[in-house]
């Protein structure tokens, strides 16, 4: 009996409390309600322009009709996207786009960071000049490195001519295998400085303590940073590179502006190739599936 009463009382335990949980919501009613406008106005801006793009892709539009006029088709916009080698070699260079970027960024901005949290003569001016890329406006960046690249008067083909390493300036932009690196490139220049400062943020709260027991413990610089500091960086380098990944897979103006996409489609990404169908070709159908995959 004693043994029955115990599982009883046991399962009881398990159970969720529902008055527990209700009592406490009634409690914080005032907080629940500060926080409902807000969450309403998020179901408003995101989640209906979502549910609308979802229904609209089991439609098409033609070109000079109003969207009114939509025609149904299922699954037909779909099946025409997942079965275009154009639709493929897109999401190919999405995600070629987005892990180059975001992985060479954070990188590059730990090591900087990582320099740079040491003292030194002209740390100061140093990450000034640093920083600076990512102030530049992604407009203004783009036609800079086209100038940059340009096979005419870029100052990169202009160098690599004059040191004997090429015989012409080779197109960066124009070629369909050296593009999308390129594009990576710049990405990469103009976004590094956000991780090198969101670094250097987490390595001030590193307690100086903890790297001189280490070190007094024998511990050498790879096991200091290994062992102590790193474990110390783990929530901010997931922030960090969860921004820059969102931020790269969203990332529009410099492919945009550089190359429009091309050539041949060989730096299109989701996001311009979806801006391209929509108001360049015109196939209000065919862009729709992509945007739902985006969402």
């Amino acid at each position: 009996m004693t043994i029955l009463i115990g599982k009883a009382e046991a399962r009881r335990r398990l159970q969720p409390d529902r008055s527990g949980v209700l009592r406490k919501i009634w409690e914080h009613r005032a907080d629940y309600a500060y926080v409902l406008p807000a969450i309403a106005v998020m179901l408003i801006v995101i989640a209906y322009p979502i549910y609308y793009t979802i229904e609209l892709s089991f439609f098409n539009t033609p070109p000079g009709l109003q969207l009114r006029d939509k025609i149904f088709i299922g699954l037909g916009n779909y099946t025409a996207i997942l079965t275009s080698p154009v639709f493929w070699k897109v999401t190919s260079n999405t995600l070629i786009w987005t892990l180059g970027s975001t992985f060479i960024s954070f990188v590059l901005g730990f090591a900087c960071a990582l320099a740079l949290h040491r003292d030194f003569v002209g740390r100061g001016i140093l990450r000034a000049i640093l920083i600076i890329p990512w102030v530049i406006s992604a407009v203004a960046a783009s036609y800079i490195w086209k100038w940059i690249y340009h096979s005419d008067f870029g100052i990169i083909g202009a160098v690599l001519v004059g040191l004997g390493l090429a015989d012409r300036p080779p197109n960066f932009i124009d070629s369909v295998s050296t593009v999308l690196p390129s594009l990576i490139v710049v990405n990469i220049w103009r976004e590094f400085p956000f991780a090198m400062i969101m670094m250097m943020a987490g390595l001030q709260t590193v307690p100086d303590q903890l790297l001189r027991a280490a070190r007094v413990d024998g511990a050498n610089a790879w096991q200091r940073f290994w062992h102590v500091t790193f474990p110390h960086l783990r929530n901010v380098s997931t922030v960090t590179i969860l921004l820059l990944a969102v931020a790269n897979f969203n990332s529009f103006i410099i492919p945009w502006i550089m190359t429009g996409g091309g050539p041949s489609n060989a730096s299109h990404i989701w996001i311009t190739h979806i801006y391209e169908l929509a108001f360049g070709r015109q196939r209000w159908g065919w862009h729709r599936p992509i945007r739902c995959c985006c969402s």
